[in-house]
């Protein structure tokens, strides 16, 4: 049987990573998705002594979840280019026992997973019953601005356009591998962030340090051409520019969240066990809905 088509090359992530880091790493997004995710966290109202960091490209989740109460020892487990991590892991072959943790979060390092049912399904078994799933990861819209621009660009200078973004996953898509991890409760719900830059060279120098340029395994080996860049550039101003002049960068950040079954969890009502009509409960009469005549 052969396994799931590869779509990102780890060594390019990694390389990319490591580029990142001796560049500076760029940091705002993460900074924010990990205040969100502590707030997401603080509504849940119950304490995880157990908990895991899985594949957070750097410290940001750590160092929020710090400081709340509702999480106990939080392990730190991803890539090798983060230098305070716990354990360094194999994103796709998880080392958790089954059922040994409360929670499992991660915030922007699900995307570039190229068996994401499969780690799903993992984080699944490692859950103990009624233990939590709550992660961050860009979805479909992110930079769609460039990768429009690119697909002009290239198609006008070479004839032919090539993977420059990746291709990320939906919401409705993320929801149903959800249910076919075997999570419950299962929700999703997106946080579109518009950046807008002076020049997309800007954009483009952002992604680097972010350690998100292009890790596709069919992107194109060549350099850039000059002019499918300078019409990268014209096609960015002309379709993506603001009245001021600054660029618009959209960064879709998907939430997704699933508990491990448990018999305490509230169950989905059976057909035809509803006490009353909806046209009773709306006070309509049978056939006819609020607001029609």
């Amino acid at each position: 049987m052969s396994g799931p088509v590869a779509i990102f090359d780890p060594e390019a992530l990694a390389a990319r990573r490591r580029r990142a880091l001796a560049l500076g790493a760029e940091t705002f997004l993460l900074d924010r998705v990990a205040e969100d995710l502590a707030d997401r966290l603080g509504a849940v109202k119950r304490r995880f002594e157990s908990a895991v960091d899985l594949g957070t490209p750097a410290s940001a989740v750590s160092a929020a979840l710090a400081r709340s109460e509702m999480v106990g020892r939080l392990f730190a487990c991803g890539p090798a280019e983060r230098v305070d991590v716990d354990a360094v892991i194999d994103p796709e072959a998880l080392p958790f026992g089954a059922q040994t943790l409360d929670l499992v979060v991660s915030a922007l390092a699900l995307q570039t997973i190229n068996d994401l049912p499969g780690v799903l399904a993992q984080i699944r078994r490692a859950l103990k019953p009624d233990g939590l799933l709550l992660a961050a990861l860009f979805g479909a819209g992110t930079l769609s601005e460039l990768r429009e621009a690119f697909a002009v660009a290239e198609s006008e200078t070479v004839g032919g356009i090539s993977p420059r973004v990746a291709p990320f996953a939906d919401l409705r898509d993320l929801g149903a591998l959800l249910q076919r991890a075997g999570l419950a409760l299962p929700v999703t719900d997106v946080d579109r962030i518009t950046v807008r830059y002076a020049h997309p060279l800007a954009l483009m120098q952002d992604l680097r340090r972010m350690g998100a340029a292009n890790p596709l395994a069919d992107r194109r080996r060549a350099p850039l051409r000059r002019d499918t860049l300078a019409r990268l550039f014209e096609v960015y101003a002309e379709r993506f520019s603001d009245p001021d002049g600054r660029l618009r960068a959209t960064f879709e950040v998907v939430w997704i969240s699933g508990w491990a079954p448990h018999e305490s969890q509230q169950k989905p009502l059976r057909p035809g066990s509803a006490k009353m009509r909806l046209a009773d409960a709306l006070k309509v009469p049978e056939g006819r809905l609020p607001g029609e005549n």
